[in-house]
């Protein structure tokens, strides 16, 4: 998907940038697949639990099959649909039963295609689906489960892309976008193939308008509060925030803190944190 960029005739237009859409092939979704997206606003029971959230353009949710358990049943891709709640594309496909289902659309799949989820075997093709015991080392996967069963979870993103490093006894050694390398278990299903819109990224929204109809509201910085707003306000003019350390509003340390809870579960199939951070 290239980026498109209109003529700077305004100051939001000059510096903003937009999908193509070329590689859509369906304007309108099946009514079956959709439903109504409750908006909460960033709220819990009414209270704001998350800022900077509301508002934001009407969007109706395509229901997308991350299991795809119809297995060895092949389906034809009937289009490429644009998905407002991700940034990647979405597939249709017709199964020889009549059944049309969502999935990720990969990169390089085309209407028309034949697409297979099985436990077995299957052509190594972009859009089939495998445990990845059945596929071979070193193969370009997304949509991988963690657990067996459980649907897709890992590398779902528009361009995600996870390697496919090893295969050792009882689990599969995997790098994924982030720089992670993870352990998963080998009967974990995972997609052949890149996710599609890998440009994405590239989109400059240019404004606050263009946020504001994502849902997104503006955040104020710290430092230009009130005291009795912000640790970090007060003062005259631009200055810093005058304290060893960052706070939050609420007066935590806001940098360099420690978020991942500590002695999960699944730290033992991590080998590599992202970025290079080490374990905790």
């Amino acid at each position: 998907m290239p980026i498109k960029q209109y003529k700077p005739v305004t100051k939001g237009r000059r510096i903003s940038s937009v999908q193509d859409f070329s590689d859509i092939t369906s304007k309108k979704p099946v009514k079956k697949l959709v439903k109504i997206r409750k908006n909460f606003a960033g709220r819990t029971n009414g209270k704001i639990t998350v800022r900077h959230k509301g508002g934001g353009a009407k969007r109706y949710v395509r229901i997308v099959d991350y299991i795809r358990n119809k297995f060895d049943i092949p389906a034809r891709v009937e289009s490429i649909e644009y998905d407002p709640s991700r940034g990647a594309r979405i597939s249709l496909l017709v199964y020889k039963d009549g059944e049309k289902r969502y999935m990720i659309a990969p990169n390089e799949l085309k209407v028309g295609d034949e697409v297979v989820s099985s436990k077995e075997t299957a052509e190594i093709k972009p859009g089939n689906r495998l445990p990845l015991e059945k596929i071979p080392v070193g193969v370009t996967v997304h949509a991988v489960e963690l657990e067996p069963g459980k649907g897709a979870q890992l590398g779902r993103g528009a361009g995600a892309i996870i390697q496919y490093m090893a295969l050792e006894g009882n689990v599969a050694t995997l790098r994924l976008p982030s720089g992670e390398i993870r352990n998963v278990p080998k009967s974990c299903a995972a997609t052949i193939g890149s996710v599609s819109n890998p440009d994405y990224h590239l989109v400059r929204y240019g404004k606050a308008g263009r946020m504001r109809h994502r849902g997104i509201k503006p955040t104020v910085r710290g430092k230009v509060m009130n005291p009795v707003d912000h640790p970090h306000g007060g003062g005259e003019g631009k200055h810093p925030i005058g304290m060893k350390f960052a706070k939050t509003k609420w007066g935590k340390h806001a940098l360099g803190v420690k978020t991942r809870r500590k002695n999960r579960p699944s730290d033992r199939f991590i080998i590599t944190r992202r970025k290079n951070k080490k374990k905790k």
